[in-house]
C-alpha cells in the first residue's frame, strides 16, 4: 500500500507540481480543489502519470470550516497549499475578502481538520518569502535575508501590501495553532515562482514574464525580485515531508535579480523577441540582496539556474498558446 497524502488547492501552479512528484513517487494523493467538475482546474491533474490508479479529487472551500475533513481522514500528510496569490500590480477592492480571509482562515480551516485526523503525521505549509521580506529593514547587497526573518503585519498593513500581510498572518496563526495542537509542521518559503506550466492558465508568477514578452508591454517594472524554480519548490515540499529531521521554515531562493537583468536574459534567449526595453521611471534601480541557501540545502535542493527557469516559463507559454509561438 503507497503512503496517502493530501494537497490543498491540488490545481494550482505549485500544487500541480507537487501533486505530479508524490504520483511519481508512487503516493496516493487526494487533491482538494474548489470545483471538481471544471475540466480547467482538473483536466491537467487527471492526466498525470498514476492519477487514474492513485489521485482523488475533493471539493473543498477554505472559508468552509469542516470542508478539509474528509480529504484529509486517513491522510500521512497535508501539504496546504491553497491560498489566494493576486497578479502582480492587481487592484484589490477588498484585500479581508480576495486575499486575508482565504489565506488565514483557510489555513486554520485546514489545521483544523488535520487535528481531527490522527493519523497525520506531518503538513506541509506553503507560506512566502513575502512573510519574510517586509519588516522595514532596508535592503542592499549587502544585506542576506535568512529564515529569522519575519515580515511585520503593522508595516504591511501600512504599506498596503496586502498579499504580504494575508502570508504572514496565516504562517503566524499557524505556529500558534500547531504548538498549542502539538502538530508536526514545517513551511515552505518560496522566492518568485518560475518554470513550466501544468495548468492551463496562466498564473500570477508566471504572468510576470508574460508581461515582460507581451508586445503591449513597452516598460518594465522598477523592482528587485528573489527567483526560484517550481519544480525545486515542489521538490522541497515532498523532501520536508520525507526527511524526518527536517523543522521550521525553509526559504528557496535560486538568485535576487533586477527586473533589468531578467529582461537581458530574456534578450540573449530569444534575440527576435520584442521585449520591454526601458523601466518605468527614472529613479534608481531598486537594489538588490542576498537570501541564504544554507537551510534549503539541507533539503537537498540544487537550484536550477534563472535563466534556466525563464527559459522553461517562456516554452511553456507558447506550449499552452498563452502567447504566440515565435
Amino acid at each position: 500500500m503507497s503512503k496517502l497524502v493530501c494537497v490543498t488547492g491540488g490545481s494550482g501552479y505549485i500544487a500541480s507540481w507537487i501533486v505530479k512528484f508524490l504520483l511519481q513517487r508512487g503516493y496516493s494523493v487526494r487533491a482538494t480543489v474548489r470545483d471538481p467538475t471544471n475540466p480547467k482546474k482538473t483536466q491537467h491533474l487527471v492526466k498525470l502519470d498514476g492519477a487514474k490508479e492513485r489521485l482523488q479529487l475533493f471539493k473543498a472551500d477554505l472559508l468552509q470550516e469542516g470542508s478539509f475533513d474528509s480529504a484529509i481522514q486517513g491522510c500521512d500528510a497535508v501539504f496546504h497549499t491553497a491560498s489566494p496569490v493576486p497578479p502582480p500590480a492587481a487592484v484589490i477592492h477588498n484585500p479581508q475578502a480576495q486575499v486575508i480571509d482565504p489565506a488565514v482562515k483557510g489555513t486554520l480551516n485546514v489545521l483544523k481538520s488535520c487535528v481531527k485526523s490522527p493519523s497525520v503525521k506531518r503538513v506541509i505549509l506553503t507560506s512566502s518569502t513575502a512573510a519574510a521580506l517586509y519588516n522595514g529593514r532596508p535592503l542592499s547587497p549587502e544585506v542576506e535575508v535568512d529564515e529569522t526573518w519575519f515580515s511585520n503585519p503593522d508595516f504591511c498593513m501600512e504599506s498596503k501590501k496586502w498579499y504580504a500581510f494575508a502570508k504572514t498572518s496565516a504562517e503566524d496563526i499557524a505556529w500558534k495553532f500547531v504548538k498549542e495542537n502539538s502538530i508536526d509542521m514545517v513551511v515552505i518559503n518560496p522566492t518568485m515562482t518560475v518554470g513550466p506550466l501544468l495548468q492551463p492558465e496562466l498564473n500570477s508568477s508566471a504572468a510576470a514574464i508574460f508581461n515582460l514578452i507581451n508586445a503591449g508591454s513597452e516598460t518594465f517594472p522598477n523592482t528587485s525580485l528573489p527567483w526560484i524554480n517550481v519544480k525545486d519548490v515542489a521538490e522541497a515540499h515532498i523532501q520536508a515531508y520525507e526527511i524526518p529531521s527536517a523543522s521550521g521554515r525553509y526559504i528557496l531562493c535560486e538568485r535576487v535579480t533586477h527586473i533589468s537583468e531578467v529582461v537581458k536574459i530574456l534578450r540573449n534567449l530569444y534575440p527576435t523577441l520584442q521585449i520591454a526595453d526601458k523601466c518605468a521611471d527614472n529613479e534608481p534601480f531598486m537594489p538588490t540582496y542576498q537570501v541564504s541557501k544554507e537551510k534549503a540545502k539541507d533539503l537537498g535542493i540544487e537550484f536550477i539556474p534563472l535563466d534556466v527557469s525563464l527559459k522553461e516559463t517562456v516554452e511553456s507559454l507558447k506550449e499552452k498558446k498563452i502567447v504566440n509561438d515565435f
